[in-house]
């Protein structure tokens, strides 16, 4: 970073100067044959040649406004870090507690999201099967059962990244039923997700359900999910506003950490089980549309003696890659955390958030990540235990420009002005040239990845600010300032 008093001096030379000039003009009598030989001889103006002088450059407003920010009222008792960097020359070019651990927040899912198009592929796709089993008799009595076979799709049903809804997940299904010839079930519909065993892990520590008003439930299982309702429901009610820890985790079975309560009543959870509203919703529409279902809805986890099974009809996921991208548009939690444990299982065959964070970590560690100040609880962002720090950020985002994924992974990014959480950022300056993801906690807020300079670099950043004073509003404007010059580098 360069020395902030050399410019202070430069614009007291400025100012003196133009001091000057004004004082000579307003005091000095002369006469208009000294103007005409002034200019037939062409010299410079004394108060031109001594702006020319101290004209900054990018870089140099770019470390002016860094330091300039230190004094901030909003930032001056911040932990916080910035480092702008080019990809080509490898080197830093401004840069400020570059090597400083900070909370990251939705930042987080860069690397979350990474990951999962590393090792999974961009057109990586969830199944979910209809099965049945036994015959089909002259009758169109089908003699066994229907099975519903989930893959942990985190987007079942939910009309997120072009995600079918059930129903038209279930109206596939009724087509391929009558594709059989089945008009009638004499047997239960299964529902088997032995993907995920059961498991119910522990929730990783810190982790903030509530976050400007909204509450925010980190995905479980399929058992207990699902993500088209990730916001917990508030109902009236007596509750005490004083604890920290106000709502016990119906999947963990522990108090959950909050800052702080803004509403009045108590907390309760309404969400279904997608795979078994899947079938319980397919169930009652057989049933209306003429043909009976004599048996139940049951979940079977595991099945040591399998019955022999024919598909019926397989509904696909959107690709992982539009997943990504509407994981990283919305920042949305219950699909980053969904990610976590899928690499999770594609790798250790746990599908548990611990697993999720050990293959995270492995793949960075291999990729050559700076795992100096790195602390990986979570693949959302939401644990405040999370660390990283900012040039370990822009490093990474460096290293991906040369992956085959690499388009997919910058065309997810919310782009400034115009798209995700970055549509009311940039407004004037850096509209459509930041590609960043973006991160908000309380008292936290980020934002790093790619910004396109007027003259055509692709530069990389990170931008971090921890325990601000005002509001996250103030601190977006500070942001702006600060990457300002940056595109004129």
């Amino acid at each position: 970073m360069v020395n902030f008093r050399k410019y202070i001096s430069s614009a007291a030379v400025l100012a003196s100067g133009l001091f000057l000039a004004q004082s000579t003009v307003s005091t000095v009598l002369y006469s208009q044959a000294y103007d005409n030989q002034k200019n037939s001889l062409n010299l410079p103006s004394p108060v031109s040649s001594v702006v020319e002088k101290t004209v900054l450059s990018a870089k140099e407003l770019v470390d002016i406004n860094v330091n300039t920010m230190m004094a901030d009222p909003v930032l001056k008792n911040a932990t916080w870090g910035f480092v702008v960097y080019d990809p080509k020359t490898k080197k830093v070019i401004s840069s400020y507690n570059e090597s400083t651990p900070l909370v990251p927040a939705s930042t987080t899912k860069l690397l979350t999201t990474e990951t999962a198009l590393n090792l999974l592929g961009e057109n990586y796709r969830w199944m979910t099967q209809l099965e049945y089993s036994g015959a089909v008799d002259e009758n169109g009595t089908l003699n066994g059962n229907l099975y519903i076979i989930g893959s942990g799709d985190p987007s079942l049903g939910t009309n997120k990244a072009g995600a079918w809804s059930y129903r038209d997940i279930i109206s596939d299904f009724m087509g391929g039923l009558s594709r059989e010839g089945i008009r009638k079930v004499n047997g239960d519909i299964i529902i088997q997700t032995a993907l995920f065993k059961g498991n119910i892990s522990m929730l990783p520590e810190n982790v903030v359900w509530l976050e400007n008003n909204n509450y925010y439930l980190p995905v479980g299982t399929t058992r207990g999910i699902n993500p088209a309702n990730e916001k917990l429901i508030v109902k009236k009610g007596g509750f005490s506003t004083d604890k920290k820890f106000f709502y016990v985790s119906p999947y963990a079975h522990q108090m959950v950490y909050a800052e702080k309560y803004d509403g009045e009543g108590i907390l309760t959870t309404k969400l279904p089980d997608a795979p078994a509203y899947l079938a319980n919703s397919f169930r009652t529409t057989l049933v209306k549309s003429g043909i009976p279902v004599t048996g139940k809805v049951s979940p079977k986890m595991t099945d040591p003696t399998p019955e022999n099974r024919k598909m019926i009809s397989a509904y696909k996921s959107p690709t992982l890659s539009d997943i990504v991208y509407y994981t990283n548009q919305h920042s949305d939690n219950s699909l980053a955390e969904a990610l976590l444990r899928t690499v999770g299982f594609q790798r250790m065959g746990d599908q548990t958030s611990e697993s999720g964070r050990i293959v995270v970590t492995d793949h960075l560690k291999e990729a050559g990540f700076d795992m100096i100040g790195l602390n990986y609880m979570d693949g959302s962002g939401l644990s405040r235990s999370n660390n990283v720090t900012p040039i370990s950020q822009v490093k990474f985002l460096t290293s991906l420009m040369d992956e085959k994924y690499y388009k997919s992974y910058l065309t997810s990014l919310p782009v400034g002005g115009q798209s995700g959480t970055l549509k009311r950022m940039f407004i004037g300056g850096g509209n459509g040239q930041v590609f960043a993801k973006t991160g908000t906690l309380n008292k936290v807020k980020t934002l790093a990845g790619y910004l396109k300079t007027n003259s055509g670099r692709t530069l990389v950043f990170s931008l971090m600010v921890n325990n601000y004073s005002g509001s996250v509003d103030m601190v977006k404007k500070r942001m702006e300032k600060i990457l300002e010059p940056a595109l004129d580098l």
